[in-house]
């Protein structure tokens, strides 16, 4: 499966919002023991210099930068900028002064953020030019960069803020965090693929290397680094949780992307399928309209010497002109094809003028119809009658009823029967527009079109309702 784009905007802003929040929770818990003054402005102070900082870098990553990529203008956002640098010095600094606090714990937390944050904006920055200049096919390498760098500078981030951010805090996020993430990295390609492709010993073996693992890195880096059994504890904790929290819960969510995957693909292949229905279904209809219409005109010319040529071409060209431009459209207005209809019932009436034999008529809506209809829907009911209806022979009829409501539309056709025989050049093709449009229904209008057909020795008989 290829690869998105994944959208860092927003995680970015999530990535503050919870970096942030997760500072300023644990400085609020952290309030046992606060009997000195100094210790409750520390208290105060460590809640509200945060804050201002996520105010400040929150206006400038969501609002300065994506304003002066709008605009490419540098004088307003550069003003701008300096403004609000100024601005949340001196509230640290005013901060730092009200509740009593030396200078040398906030000032150089200050300036460290500052100096990470533009650090930050200059590894996405080249990042962006490094793998984005041509745009790639699979942005795999891509995401996972631009990953890295926002975890490596949260990570400095927390470590300039040492003496703000609680101990916990940094170790979650420099060793915890990773921890997690390398187990269901590894879970991933060495323990869910291997199960899912029947290699079940090997992901076993995997399962069962995974914990044991941990522990002994964890005591090998107690050992090497003398830190004490507190390492070798964490190592074992790490592992249970490994084992009965992470790789379950990882399980899950594995199952439910596959899931949504083969969701998506098995949806992708019914649309390209329809839509490959659809052109085939259209490609089949059209030109039998066109040969249908070219006799009709060759038919007037023959019998009525020319005289009615003029008015027979002008309704072809419309009619032409019509399944050039709007026959490939996925909607048109119903007008538009009631204007079809229209011209292809009086290229026929042309053709049969005289006959006494033969009776046409059409009522129709003499209001404009109103809304949208997939076009060429309605006219193989109508050409069918034509072709099966009339004979020269025989007494015949058509009857057509075209009515427009308020959100749909309905059509009646009666005509006589008249059987082509086998010599006809039209009998193979007999019932093909007609078996093309039931499946058009079906695609474009599931449950929201009614079509009887019934016939008799004598009459056949079409209605059709579509809301529109």
């Amino acid at each position: 499966m290829q690869h998105n784009k994944l959208q860092f905007p927003q995680i970015e802003r999530w990535v503050l919002i919870f970096v942030f929040v997760t500072i300023i929770l644990s400085n609020v818990l952290s309030s046992s023991n606060l009997n000195p003054w100094s210790d409750l402005s520390l208290y105060f102070a460590k809640i509200l210099i945060p804050l201002v900082l996520f105010a400040s870098v929150s206006l400038m990553h969501f609002w300065l930068i994506p304003k002066y990529r709008q605009t490419r203008k540098k004088t307003k956002p550069i003003l701008l900028s300096l403004l609000l640098f100024v601005l949340s010095l001196a509230l640290t600094a005013i901060i730092g002064t009200g509740f009593d606090v030396s200078e040398r714990i906030f000032l150089p937390a200050y300036f460290g953020a500052i100096i990470t944050y533009f650090g930050y904006l200059a590894f996405a920055y080249m990042a962006d030019k490094i793998f984005l200049s041509p745009p790639p096919k699979d942005y795999s390498l891509y995401n996972s960069t631009r990953i890295g760098i926002i975890y490596l500078f949260v990570l400095l981030f927390l470590l300039q803020f040492k003496e703000l951010v609680a101990p916990f805090i940094v170790f979650c996020y420099a060793v915890a965090i990773p921890s997690i993430g390398f187990t269901i990295v590894y879970h991933f390609l060495l323990i869910y693929r291997n199960r899912r492709s029947g290699n079940l010993r090997e992901a076993r073996i995997y399962h069962w290397i995974l914990p044991f693992g941990i522990i002994l890195l964890s005591a090998a880096i107690s050992a090497t680094f003398h830190l004490g059994p507190d390492m070798v504890f964490f190592g074992i904790g790490l592992a249970l949780v490994s084992v009965i929290i992470v790789i379950p819960l990882s399980t899950m969510v594995f199952d439910k992307y596959e899931n949504y995957l083969g969701k998506i693909h098995s949806l992708t292949a019914k649309a390209d399928q329809s839509t490959a229905n659809l052109s085939f279904l259209r490609s089949q209809i059209n030109p039998h309209f066109l040969f249908n219409a070219l006799n009709t005109l060759y038919g007037t010319a023959l019998q009525e010497g020319s005289e009615h040529t003029a008015t027979g071409i002008q309704k072809l060209g419309d009619m032409m002109r019509f399944m050039l431009h709007e026959n490939n459209q996925e909607k048109i207005p119903v007008e538009r094809e009631k204007e079809y209809l229209i011209n292809y019932v009086d290229l026929q009436e042309l053709r049969f003028n005289g006959q006494e034999t033969t009776s046409i008529t059409f009522n129709r809506s003499v209001d404009s119809c109103k809304g949208q209809i997939a076009p060429m829907l309605l006219i193989p009911f109508i050409e069918n009658a034509f072709k099966h209806g009339i004979s020269m022979q025989h007494t015949s009829w058509v009857n057509i009823s075209l009515r427009c409501l308020a959100g749909s539309i309905h059509l009646d056709v009666t005509n006589s029967i008249h059987r082509s025989k086998t010599d006809d050049p039209e009998y193979k093709s007999s019932g093909i527009g007609l078996e093309n449009v039931r499946q058009r229904l079906q695609l474009l209008y599931p449950g929201k079109h009614e079509l009887v057909i019934r016939e008799n020795d004598l009459e056949f008989f079409v209605h059709l309702s579509v809301q529109l």
